[in-house]
């Protein structure tokens, strides 16, 4: 019996110990907390909710079916090649130009500014260097070290596919300024970014940053690094240059919201979407490609660029079915989609890719 109970507070202390590690991040306190406090969809135990009920499994499924499902897993869930890319095009320009990673990280020149969104330039979207699915292969062309100096950084939210503690700490010395949703500014502090170098926005506020204004508006997900979710909140963003008007839509189940902000900020030069990582067992969370064709209706885009798929197999699908899916439904919609290879530049009314590259593999 002495020996269980030392057993037992042996892994006690362990998981604590784990669970303090910076890669965690931090939670909220004090003027930042009581801002979380004051919003809406603030509750009573401390978390955030949706602007619609989100549970995050319809209640026929259970977690066991979750579980057995992720098991089962699907041999084409990763290619079985390198994936094609084109050398990143840093140059300076007065174009707007976007450059996109694969999952939901990209590059943008917009007014000569330069933005980074979500980065994640590690080998697991994960805590640990060894847990973890891997990045497909030929999705690490570029590194952190590759970026000019950056003007922005922009974070939708705090999930480790979309806020990469390795890459931050080698960006928060070659960027001016982080923006983010409320309550993720505390994992950048932690991680050494200066507070003075962080805004953190709450849905509906905003900021203009080198000429350049972003909106938060609100997603239909969730957020959490560790055990406890929703404790910070999770965002897409407007944003709104001298010429060109994007929205960076983050991580997001198909709702309402999208056609509020079409009505209250559209139409839009460019939607970035997210249209993987879907699955029957979590359907209000992530969209499915046809949601996403959908929704970038919703919002009054004239270009969807469809995201969240092509680097990281973190749902049950085939690596290339969101590509499959949302190239076949905007055909159907007769919707101006671009689909460039990793690395490829778009550039807004100059150069929208449209190549379906994805069937060329395997062949």
């Amino acid at each position: 019996m002495y020996s269980i109970l030392v057993i037992i507070v042996v892994l006690a202390l362990a998981t604590v110990w784990v669970l303090n590690l910076p890669v965690f991040g931090s939670v909220s306190e004090g003027t930042r907390l009581e801002k979380l406090k004051k919003l809406s969809n603030f509750k009573a135990d401390g978390t955030l909710e949706n602007l619609s009920p989100t549970p995050m499994k319809p209640d026929s499924v259970s977690y066991w079916d979750m579980l057995v499902g992720m098991m089962k897993g699907n041999d084409n869930s990763s290619p079985k090649e390198n994936l094609p890319h084109i050398k990143p095009d840093f140059t300076t320009s007065t174009k707007t130009k976007l450059i996109w990673f694969g999952h939901s990280s990209y590059y943008l020149q917009i007014d000569g500014v330069k933005v980074l969104v979500d980065p994640v330039f590690s080998e697991r979207p994960s805590p640990f260097s060894f847990i973890g699915t891997r990045n497909f292969k030929g999705t690490d062309f570029v590194k952190v070290e590759d970026f000019p100096y950056l003007d922005i950084v922009l974070i939708t939210h705090d999930h480790y596919d979309h806020l990469d503690y390795q890459s931050i700490l080698k960006l928060k010395s070659k960027t001016k300024l982080f923006i983010t949703s409320l309550g993720v500014g505390a994992h950048l502090e932690r991680w050494g970014v200066p507070a003075d170098k962080i805004v953190e926005l709450a849905w509906d506020e905003n900021v203009t940053a080198n000429g350049l204004k972003f909106i938060a508006t609100p997603a239909r997900h969730f957020t959490g690094r560790g055990f406890k979710r929703n404790q910070t909140l999770w965002s897409a963003f407007v944003l709104q240059g001298a010429n060109h008007k994007l929205y960076l839509g983050g991580d997001s189940g198909y709702d309402t919201h999208f056609k509020k902000v079409g009505e209250q900020y559209g139409p839009f030069n460019l939607v970035i979407l997210e249209c993987g990582q879907y699955n029957a067992y979590w359907p209000l969370i992530h969209m499915f490609p046809e949601q996403t064709v959908q929704a970038a209706k919703d919002l009054n885009a004239k270009v969807l660029l469809p995201v969240h798929w092509g680097k990281f197999a973190l749902a049950m699908h085939s690596w290339d079915d969101p590509a499959i899916r949302v190239a076949k439904q905007a055909k159907a919609d007769n919707f101006k989609i671009t689909t460039p290879l990793l690395g490829e530049s778009v550039v807004l009314d100059e150069h929208y890719p449209s190549k379906e590259w994805w069937l060329d593999l395997g062949k």
